[in-house]
């Protein structure tokens, strides 16, 4: 089944869906969230929203919400080595 790519507004509106309901979960309220995060009431209203958000706000909200692992899995570091370096770098074990 082929994925319907998002674009950034229904991404952005995707997001603050999740991001309310992730504080529903935690038993928040908006502004306790946005205290919590130290980010203003309304930064958390507009990224619920899907209205934007900066960068540094939509961190600090899922830091306070304690799912930076999501962020960790999301943007995992994978080994970028290749096969070929990878037998190049070998000792060469002739036939005597």
């Amino acid at each position: 089944m082929a994925q319907i790519a998002r674009t950034t507004q229904a991404w952005e509106v995707e997001l603050g869906h999740r991001m309310r309901a992730a504080r529903k979960r935690a038993k928040l309220s908006q502004q306790a969230l946005a205290t919590h995060a130290n980010v203003s009431l309304s930064a958390v209203k507009s990224l619920e929203a899907g209205q934007g958000s900066t960068l540094r706000t939509f961190v600090s909200v899922v830091r306070a919400l304690d799912l930076d692992a999501n962020l960790d899995r999301a943007f995992a570091v994978t080994s970028a080595v290749s096969p070929v370096a990878l037998l190049n770098a070998r000792p060469e074990h002739r036939a005597g």
